[in-house]
């Protein structure tokens, strides 16, 4: 192996460091507690080692958020092929997210901040891109099948997205109290309206 060859795989060791590192606080004291400063301390480099690697705390995290999609897409593909109609596939997602946000908290809170990822950070994940694909395709069947097959699919993803999101992020924020049953229930009540409304 060359020296540019041991350079550049030295450089990725770094990295791949500071992002185990990063993962590592972020899984201990949240993603707000996270810090270049607390990086450097847990893998013994200087802090502009760092900034060799990310500009930013920003840009660890954004690395940290298309790793997390990575994940959540593996798991909405498979639980899509397991399923048969567009309706099916929807369901089938619907609860695959829900259990990915609650098996992947660190994840799914690095992911979102708790909030819908803007324009601008889906224009910079391709990760979420495809997560956006998946919902859509059978979005956009089920919209051709229906009465108004005019209806806009990228409304109806955000609606469904937004809706999933929305229960995630109040059982996340919750008191810790664990109302499983009630949330199977809003979960299922929100996914048989949705599609339902799909059909009118």
């Amino acid at each position: 192996m060359g020296i540019a060859e041991r350079k550049q795989r030295h450089k990725e060791e770094i990295r791949a460091s500071i992002l185990e590192a990063a993962w590592q606080l972020v899984v201990q004291d949240g993603w707000q507690a996270l810090s270049i400063r607390k990086i450097a301390e847990a893998i013994e480099y200087s802090v502009p080692v760092i900034y060799d690697h990310f500009a930013n705390k920003e840009a660890i995290l954004l690395e940290l958020t298309k790793q997390g999609f990575r994940k959540l897409n593996e798991a909405l593909v498979k639980a899509k092929e397991g399923a048969g109609s567009p309706e099916e596939q929807i369901e089938a997602m619907a609860y695959a997210y829900w259990r990915f946000a609650f098996e992947n908290e660190a994840y799914y809170q690095v992911m979102y901040g708790l909030g819908i990822p803007s324009c601008e950070t889906v224009n910079q994940i391709s990760e979420l891109s495809t997560f956006s694909e998946l919902i859509l395709q059978p979005v956009k069947e089920m919209i051709a099948a229906s009465k108004a097959p005019e209806t806009d699919p990228f409304l109806k993803l955000h609606t469904f997205w937004s809706m999933l999101h929305g229960l995630i992020s109040i059982n996340m924020m919750g008191t810790g109290e664990s109302k499983e049953e009630l949330n199977q229930m809003v979960l299922k009540d929100f996914i048989r309206g949705f599609v339902s409304g799909m059909r009118a």
